[in-house]
């Protein structure tokens, strides 16, 4: 029977997951400051399959749902939000609007599925589309405005791509998720490769490989090794060990350790605008996680 309590070794692990993640997007603003951001991609996802395919068996799902889901979440995600941090997207405020990647999902499983839609989900996604248009009404107001909107606009497609993964994951049903993320990071190496090449020029690419420098290498290796494969391999022992509702609400933290470390590291900071809609879209987050208890219980009442 699946224990239902948070006991202190899942406290630590989700800890560890959550920093892991939420550091995240500091690491990708800091490589990006040497490597084209569609070749820190295929540097990323070089070494996340590999040596671990040698290792981990293919995951037992048809190759039509492998390449998908690699398509969605390994290449179109880590496209769009690679660029988008690469154009001026901040750090901290990437982290926070990649999690619009929660409702795309509940609203394209209602599509796909017919799943319907609960109060609190239709409430949650009212209140962060109010917060998301005042993150993109103060990136408006910047000097520099295109680039921030160009970001803002980028890391929304991130957030969708990764909710299309999430439809994809959820119609492939139980998989091992390390091996799952290892083998579909196969998929998108190449077409990183090439649409660098493409895009900033073949002698770019070839400088940025041969003169890497010790910081970019370290980036590589914190994203394809501590924030993929060691926090996909800790997040599914928490997903083995306790039911999903208790886990996944854990990961609202990561924007706010995203926000925190890029303050802190980057010297980041929000305007009040910025500050406002940010607690508004975390205020969505968790009413669309929680708000169902609180309405059930008003209707008690």
């Amino acid at each position: 029977m699946t224990n239902t309590h948070l006991k202190p070794i899942h406290l630590i692990t989700a800890f560890i997951v959550i920093v892991l993640w939420g550091m995240n997007f500091v690491v990708i603003k800091i490589g990006l400051k040497g490597i084209p951001p569609l070749l820190l991609a295929a540097l990323r996802f070089t070494f996340v399959a590999f040596p671990a395919i040698f290792f981990l068996a293919k995951p037992k799902v048809e190759l039509k749902w492998l390449v998908i889901y690699a398509t969605t979440i390994s290449f179109a995600q880590f496209a769009f939000l690679f660029s988008a941090i690469a154009v001026g997207m901040p750090a901290g405020l990437a982290s926070l609007v990649l999690q619009a990647q929660a409702f795309f999902t509940v609203g394209l499983a209602a599509l796909i599925f017919g799943d319907r839609l609960k109060p609190s989900n239709v409430i949650g996604i009212f209140i962060a589309s109010l917060g998301l248009l005042l993150l993109g009404s103060a990136s408006i107001t910047n000097s520099a405005a295109q680039v921030s909107v160009a970001g803002f606009g980028l890391t929304l497609c991130a957030a969708l791509s990764w909710a299309c993964g999430n439809i994809v994951s959820k119609k492939m049903g139980a998989v091992n998720m390390l091996s799952l993320v290892a083998w579909s990071a196969l998929l998108p190496i190449i077409p990183f490769l090439l649409l660098s090449c493409l895009m900033d020029g073949v002698a770019v690419v070839w400088h940025s490989l041969t003169h890497i420098s010790l910081t970019a290498v370290l980036t590589i290796l914190y994203l394809s090794g501590a924030a993929s494969l060691i926090g996909y391999t800790l997040w599914g022992k928490l997903l083995a060990a306790l039911p999903t509702h208790v886990v996944a609400p854990l990961s609202l933290l990561v924007p706010v350790v995203g926000l925190t470390s890029a303050w802190i590291i980057l010297d980041e900071s929000l305007n009040q605008t910025q500050m406002i809609g940010a607690l508004i879209v975390m205020a969505g987050l968790l009413f669309n996680v929680f708000g169902q208890k609180l309405i059930d219980a008003l209707r008690e009442k």
